[in-house]
């Protein structure tokens, strides 16, 4: 359905406006923004990365556009969980505003630290764990332990005279974690007989069965795929996936391996962990990836990024034999990850790289190397049964998984009425225990591409798909200023043709014989014949090569 939109009415008194900038209808930027007697509140703020039809583009961001003209509202941002696609957007928050406040748990905060240092901003933080309620503006927040495959995520629930909000963040409720911090489904209990108005909950897993599986159940997988490993191992994960590593670096020390790790957010992050102790590491088993080198190659276990395709990490560089260590015969590589939708074909591309060069390549697809860390239909059953709530938000997630989960609300006994299919820029006003749908904001995307922000427009990046795909082609004619006669030219360049430049000079009378039928109607501007040109080779490229490429004619008076 095309979407409707509407400016929403003020806020009236006594109402909680929540508005989603980002994270619904897709897998990042997750974004929400709490208003309250003239205060906001943002829950997370990350970024989506890009898929292969927008080329160049290095990050996407949420819209900041309904807030732009509101910092000074803003009273604090509170951060879920470390991972990307919930903080990754924050240094280009705090670039318009730099002390608007941050709430976060201990890990969480030492990691968006690191980044902002990056940037050379230096924020106003408060560390905050579950149990722990705080006053922010006219927000009473309370933080609630849940797990997922970073350490220390925390839901949150939001308490004003409007009602009572619970935002999930990234979750699931596997019951043996690593780190032996369970989701504590007593706090939802306790919120749920306190009465939960509107419930913004994790759709990631929504349309898949059952439970997900525990994260401990990889690590034996792990030790074995690396105790039958020949020569080196190399393991592909999120750079911020704590647990993950944890296992890997158990594995490689019963193994007599040492481990070294690639990449400058894989050592950042994990380097944060280990000083914090929520990575337990054994005496001598980190080494420098330099030093590694000089190891038996069945000793050695290198850690990295790139478990995404992503054409400038880690793994994609070794896959093209741009990196110092390059893959080959009897070296296995693990890819410890999940598939973000629309990075399929590229993670593809990089296990073909790989195979091609040699390597064992280990991946979800034939063995049991990644378990999700978001909860499934069964856990959300679960949920929804502990906490019935009055009102639901299905939240971070494609649409199939918004449907799903807001089916899974449904099944449980929440009022069709009562769920809300929103997205990105949909308006939801809170009062007396009713949610509805009061406007909807036109939100686009905003491109991070090199040092630009927000400079790259859809169009743009269609031109850059057009030259990718259909190649590029320059005329140039010179004329004479006073009779629009052609003195020079056509001159034709073509690049990303198979055929070589000979094949246009077919073309060149038909552009000459437009061009002077132009000066004998009066047309002297030279912006309107360049446009005679263009028209003119572009049906012919059509018409003979059956392809619509990029052409910039420039037609020159002398």
């Amino acid at each position: 359905m095309p979407t409707i939109l509407s400016e929403p009415a003020p806020l009236e008194s006594g109402t909680l406006r929540v508005t989603p900038l980002g994270g619904l209808g897709e897998v990042g930027r997750n974004m929400t923004v709490f208003e309250y007697d003239g205060k906001l509140l943002i829950v997370d703020c990350g970024v989506l990365f890009p898929e292969e039809h927008q080329p160049g583009v290095d990050l996407i961001l949420p819209d900041f556009e309904p807030i732009k003209g509101r910092l000074d509202d803003v009273v604090g941002v509170v951060l879920t969980h470390g991972h990307e696609d919930h903080i990754g957007a924050v240094p280009y928050l705090l670039r318009l505003k730099n002390d608007i406040p941050l709430l976060g748990s201990g890990l969480t905060l030492a990691l968006i630290e690191a980044k902002l240092k990056e940037h050379r901003i230096k924020p106003y933080t408060l560390t905050v764990k579950e149990g722990q309620r705080e006053q922010v503006g006219p927000f009473d927040l309370e933080f609630v332990a849940v797990n997922h495959s970073i350490p220390d995520a925390l839901a949150v629930a939001v308490r004003t005279p409007a009602g009572l909000v619970l935002a999930t963040g990234d979750f699931k409720m596997d019951q043996l974690p690593l780190d032996g911090r369970i989701t504590d489904l007593r706090a939802f209990a306790r919120l749920g007989e306190e009465g939960v108005d509107l419930f913004l909950v994790d759709s990631t897993n929504a349309d898949v069965p059952g439970f997900t599986p525990l994260e401990r159940s990889i690590g034996p997988v792990l030790d074995q795929v690396i105790a039958k490993a020949p020569r080196r191992v190399i393991v592909a994960s999120f750079s911020s996936h704590v647990h993950r590593v944890q296992q890997v670096i158990d594995a490689a020390h019963a193994h007599g391996r040492r481990l070294a790790f690639l990449g400058r957010s894989m050592v950042r992050n994990m380097t944060i962990a280990e000083e914090l102790g929520y990575l337990q590491v054994p005496e001598g088993v980190l080494i420098d990836y330099k030093k590694a080198k000089d190891l038996p190659d069945d000793r050695i276990v290198y850690m990295s990024t790139g478990s995404q395709g992503e054409p400038m990490a880690v793994l994609s560089r070794m896959a093209n034999l741009d990196h110092a260590i390059e893959p080959g015969p009897g070296d296995t590589v693990i890819l410890a990850s999940s598939l973000i939708p629309g990075n399929e074909n590229a993670v593809y591309r990089v296990i073909d790289g790989l195979t091609k060069l040699g390597a064992n390549v280990v991946h979800k697809g034939n063995a049991k190397v990644h378990v999700s860390g978001h909860a499934a239909a069964g856990e959300l059953l679960y949920c929804y049964n502990i906490l019935t709530p009055r009102n639901v938000l299905p939240i971070h997630g494609e649409y199939r998984h918004l449907m799903a989960n807001a089916k899974l609300a449904q099944d449980s006994g929440v009022p069709a009425e009562n769920t809300i299919l929103g997205e990105n820029g949909t308006v939801i006003d809170l009062k007396g225990g009713v949610a509805r749908v009061a406007g909807q904001l036109d939100l686009g995307f905003v491109y991070v591409d090199g040092s630009t922000v927000g400079e790259i427009t859809d169009a743009d990046l269609k031109d850059r798909r057009i030259l990718g795909e259909e190649g590029f082609i320059s005329v140039i004619v010179v004329v004479d200023a006073s009779t629009g006669r052609i003195i020079t030219g056509p001159e034709i360049h073509a690049r990303g043709f198979a055929e070589d430049d000979a094949v246009f000079e077919s073309v060149k009378p038909k552009i000459a014989a437009a061009l002077t039928e132009a000066a004998q109607s009066g047309v002297r501007d030279t912006h309107a014949l360049s446009q005679v040109v263009r028209r003119t080779i572009g049906r012919w490229v059509n018409q003979s090569l059956r392809r619509r490429p990029m052409i910039v004619p420039l037609v020159i008076e002398a």
